[in-house]
């Protein structure tokens, strides 16, 4: 048991700990995260034109692709925005859509009410933090 404890790197930052892992796409030859920090409907939907293109020019086996959420643009992740089917759509095709727990604890604490996000998406931690860790990790970012 000793051995496998000391395989665990002891150095590990709390914050990176707290992401969420990367996406399990063993044959993706190209890896893409999607910056989305704008509330701006015109701006949401061209993070999910790009996600879409994307799935239609690469095998959707052959690309990962993650959207990261944080501050304004978790609006794109409300259970009441209208792109949510589009959105669902993508998660459903691999797509993988991360919403910024730091946003929705600020929201919460500012208005006194969690806002509603889609159970789909997968909440990280920090959402640049989430962003830096897919960099490093061979994703190319991409801020439409």
């Amino acid at each position: 048991m000793r051995a496998a404890v000391a395989l665990v790197p002891a150095s590990l930052p709390p914050a990176r700990a707290q992401q969420a892992p990367l996406q399990d796409k063993p044959f993706a030859e190209h890896k893409i995260v999607l910056q989305l920090s704008d509330s701006d409907p015109k701006k949401q939907a061209l993070v999910i034109s790009v996600a879409n293109n994307l799935l239609k020019f690469y095998d959707p086996d052959k690309v990962a692709i993650e959207v990261v959420a944080f501050g304004p643009g978790i609006d794109l992740l409300r259970s009441e925005n209208a792109g949510r089917k589009l959105v669902e759509s993508l998660i459903a095709q691999g797509v993988r859509f991360d919403v910024c727990l730091n946003t929705v604890e600020t929201i919460e604490r500012e208005t006194g009410k969690r806002p509603d996000i889609i159970p789909a998406a997968t909440p990280v931690q920090v959402g640049v933090a989430q962003i830096l860790l897919l960099t490093e990790n061979g994703y190319t970012l991409v801020r439409p």
